[in-house]
């Protein structure tokens, strides 16, 4: 396991972003657990290394929800040393101005609050108790002032090689009107306007997969008028979005039926993004009855 996989243990003070750290693992491939009793991670980390190439990347979520399985933390790390597995910890901590804000607009009570406690007595105190956790980590990381891209792109480049993420990947579907909109599209791109090649009694019971239909679609200057506006929006927009913080953005093309214009076109965007994108293409309609 020291070899093929990489483990990383977040743990830290309540509010800090331990959710968002572990959602952001999760795009990257991580396999996360959240919230896992330190009691465990030697067995876990047992199962791990039976997986074998399976499970290349892990995340766990340790801190004092735990409860008194906490307190088991580092006798578990002792033996993940032992067992030479490379792991690494990443504590995420803030300033008490900032964690007091978080759990106000959450309105939850802090876990280490007593009863009838201010949330500042809940902060200091887990202060106290994960003062030595903080002294053994990798990486401490304050999140007073970052927001979750920011903090999403730290373990991008501390955890990622460049050939082992993609930024964002984009969904393109071909649909069509008449089936209903995807409900999950993003953005929707009406191509009605386009030339019809159900019309043309030797096209229309082929799709725009074939080079007849797709030749077709593209050969008049309405198609190459918006094709060029298209390709020059998506170059646009994707980039926003990455800084965003999505992981995924899903378009949607859609005609009559969604069997020609609008898979020709999906096609033809699939073409120009995946130079720079990972892409995925479905045309969802089609194998139906076509546009009537």
């Amino acid at each position: 396991m020291a070899h093929s996989t990489r483990m990383v243990i977040i743990t830290g003070l309540s509010g800090a972003g331990k959710t968002v750290a572990v959602q952001s693992l999760e795009d990257l491939g991580f396999f996360c657990v959240d919230n896992l009793p330190p009691a465990l991670i030697g067995k876990f980390s047992e199962l791990v290394r039976q997986s074998g190439e399976s499970l290349r990347r892990v995340a766990l979520v340790c801190d004092l929800r735990g409860g008194e399985f906490f307190h088991a933390l580092f006798d578990e790390l002792s033996v993940l040393d032992e067992s030479q597995i490379d792991y690494q910890i990443v504590f995420l901590e803030a300033d008490d101005e900032t964690l007091v804000r978080r759990y106000k607009a959450s309105r939850r009570r802090h876990p280490q609050a007593p009863e009838s406690g201010r949330i500042l007595d809940g902060i200091t105190r887990e202060r106290a108790q994960l003062d030595e956790l903080r002294g053994r980590a990798d990486l401490v990381l304050n999140t007073s002032r970052m927001k979750a891209q920011e903090l999403k792109e730290v373990f991008v480049n501390r955890f990622c090689k460049p050939d082992e993420y993609d930024a964002l990947t984009v969904h393109i579907i071909s649909f069509g009107f008449k089936y209903g909109l995807p409900i999950d599209a993003d953005l929707v791109f009406d191509v009605r306007f386009l030339p019809n090649p159900y019309y043309v009694d030797a096209l229309r019971s082929r799709t725009g997969q074939d080079p007849e239909v797709y030749d077709y679609v593209m050969r008049w200057p309405a198609t190459q008028a918006f094709m060029t506006k298209l390709l020059d929006m998506v170059d646009f927009l994707i980039p926003q979005y990455t800084h965003e913080g999505k992981s995924q953005i899903i378009l949607g093309i859609g005609c009559t039926g969604g069997r020609h214009r609008s898979v020709a076109i999906a096609e033809r965007l699939r073409e120009h993004l995946q130079l720079n994108y990972t892409v995925a293409v479905a045309h969802r309609d089609l194998g139906k009855d076509g546009e009537r």
